[in-house]
């Protein structure tokens, strides 16, 4: 056998382990679907919206429970059968609303989705790191955030489009999206557990209490803080954009809906184009612009009632917000090298910001309208205006 030979196979190799890897990063962006999903629960429900935002902070509370859990699961099990785990436990959340769509149906569908997404945060990324090394795993775990992001703006338009066209055949409308997404979850799965993946040793244990007490380290507790309100303003931003519009505007869900999308495509090119930028521009000056970015998002959500400016604004916040996480989480790791599994776990525990800031927003929307929710946000960007003052040199 030839070098040219050797070559392709070996590329051939990679492609047959990488696509069900992707799959798995699609699989991921499906909890971005609360959003779109809690809309149209309220509408079909007559909910308040502190009533219908507890979904999106239900989801996002078992991060806080299932984090650190999984770490030690990985360890004692390996990564890819954890992987296997959060998607099993994803699609088994996704078929559940097919049988209905009660109040109860609905809090048991996202509790399980967000222990299946909690799972597979954690895990996924470790797993690929024994696919791809060196130069090549930062690119390649950017790509897989690409991924993810296209599950997450196509929601909003699969939903709408079952809502218009599938009631009367199947009797689904809006939950067709559930429905897809979780035969895209039995695919990842299949795929997945076909796909011969070598693992190293596990790494060793990491506790509860090695995680929390890295919080008293000032900085650390700084970026603890920081991903708090970058997941809060990301549920916040998904799950209040189509109502601003619905309030100001008098749209349908239906149409208002693609506010969510245009939010989920501002933050894929924000993460594609981040990845490029970061190479050339110095992390602090690049995170100060973004928050600038969502700072004037956040301006033209509170001033203004026509569709074009909400639609700048929304954009805005979704570019601004996309690469907050990465330049926070690396922030950690460089900090504490020597305690990265650690730092880690306690960072997607951060991911419980997806629970307060919807929590609080609802209950200054049913106080004051949809700006009351605006503003929660704000005060979470503030913070991160803050932390831009912090940020360390890498």
């Amino acid at each position: 056998m030839n070098i040219t030979q050797t070559v392709a196979i070996n590329k051939k190799s990679y492609i047959a382990r990488m696509v069900p890897v992707m799959l798995c990063f699609f699989a991921m962006g499906f909890v971005d679907l609360v959003g779109t999903a809690s809309n149209y629960v309220q509408k079909d429900l007559g909910l308040t919206d502190s009533q219908a935002n507890l979904f999106p902070s239900l989801v996002f509370f078992w991060f806080l429970i299932f984090s650190v859990p999984t770490g030690m699961l990985m360890n004692k099990i390996g990564r890819k059968k954890t992987v296997l785990i959060s998607l099993i436990v994803t699609a088994v959340s996704l078929f559940i609303p097919a049988f209905g769509d009660s109040y109860a149906v609905m809090l048991i569908s996202f509790s399980l989705l967000g222990i299946g997404n909690a799972i597979m945060q954690t895990s996924l990324n470790p797993l690929v790191s024994n696919l791809i090394s060196g130069d090549k795993l930062a690119s390649t775990l950017t790509f897989g955030q690409f991924v993810k992001a296209i599950a997450s703006f196509l929601a909003p338009i699969i939903a709408a489009w079952g809502a218009t066209t599938m009631m009367p055949t199947f009797g689904l409308g809006w939950r067709a999206l559930f429905v897809i997404y979780a035969v895209i979850s039995f695919l990842s799965i299949s795929l997945l557990a076909a796909t011969p993946i070598d693992e190293e040793k596990p790494d060793k244990a990491t506790g509860i209490v090695e995680c929390l007490r890295l919080l008293g380290k000032p900085f650390i507790f700084l970026c603890f803080l920081g991903i708090v309100c970058h997941v809060g303003i990301d549920v916040g931003t998904n799950t209040t954009a189509p109502k601003i519009i619905m309030e100001r505007l008098g749209l349908p869900l239906e149409e208002a809906g693609f506010a969510t999308s245009v939010y989920f495509i501002f933050r894929t090119a924000g993460c594609f184009l981040g990845a490029f930028i970061l190479r050339s521009m110095s992390p602090k000056l690049f995170f100060a612009i973004s928050v600038v970015m969502m700072l004037a998002g956040m301006g033209i959500l509170f001033v203004c009632d026509t569709l074009a400016p909400l639609y700048v604004g929304i954009g805005l916040i979704g570019f601004g917000n996309s690469n907050i996480f990465s330049v926070v989480f690396s922030q950690a790791l460089m900090y504490t090298p020597n305690e990265r599994n650690e730092v880690s776990g306690l960072m997607i525990m951060g991911l419980f910001g997806g629970t307060v800031f919807p929590l609080a927003m609802g209950y200054a929307a049913d106080a004051i309208g949809q700006a009351g929710a605006v503003a929660v946000m704000t005060i979470g960007v503030i913070y991160l205006m803050y932390y831009t003052l912090k940020i360390r040199k890498i």
